[in-house]
């Protein structure tokens, strides 16, 4: 298996995310060779060396092109929602998350405490994502719907515990009622708000 026949290089480059992003979250880092990746893609190992130039790479860029992103798509979809509904909304569908990503980011999380050439570019990856959500709370302190007091940095931690904790908890392990979930979040993200405020939460979206 080489470079499929009328495939482009940017084509191939894709199947062999998508490939590795399943394979990934179906074996592990650790229970996964590049031998695999390459077959589920359909090309050669040399093919594969190509493009990535490590397990470790293609381990983290199949996690940039296949991870979890639902609060940027969610942003992205509707800009103008509020930054404190934005929270709720996104914090209200984690604990049923069951999609394959989100055992990409378990598996890409283990591997980084085990293998140093995995964590060097998840903690790119991460910072990333703490800087983005950094800058969302940013604007939401900006537009007077968080206290300015709260650190970005903080928050954005705080959030990202408990997303990548959502894919560790799954339902199958432990359930909880939809409502009462809801009503949590929504007095947490209220006491985000700045003193004598009330934040736009949204609970009922």
């Amino acid at each position: 298996m080489g470079r499929i026949a009328g495939v482009t290089a940017a084509e191939t480059r894709v199947r062999l995310l998508q490939a590795a992003a399943e394979v990934f979250a179906e074996r592990g880092y650790e229970g996964t060779r590049v031998a695999d990746i390459a077959a589920a893609a359909g090309v050669s190992n040399g093919a594969l060396y190509a493009h990535f130039g490590s397990k470790a790479e293609l381990m983290v860029a199949a996690l940039r092109a296949h991870g979890p992103r639902l609060m940027a798509d969610l942003f992205a979809a509707d800009p103008d929602r509020s930054i404190a509904e934005l929270l709720v909304v996104v914090g209200r569908r984690l604990p049923r998350r069951r999609e394959a990503c989100g055992y990409l980011i378990v598996e890409a999380l283990v591997a980084a405490r085990r293998d140093e050439e995995v964590a060097r570019p998840m903690r790119d990856y991460i910072g990333e994502r703490a800087d983005w959500l950094a800058g969302l709370v940013s604007v939401g302190e900006s537009g007077g719907e968080l206290d300015p007091a709260l650190s970005p940095d903080a928050l954005a931690h705080f959030c990202l515990l408990i997303a990548m904790g959502s894919a560790l908890v799954t339902p199958d392990l432990h359930a909880v009622n939809d409502e009462e979930w809801t009503a949590l979040l929504t007095r947490v993200v209220a006491a985000l708000a700045p003193t004598g405020t009330t934040a736009q939460t949204g609970a009922q979206q």
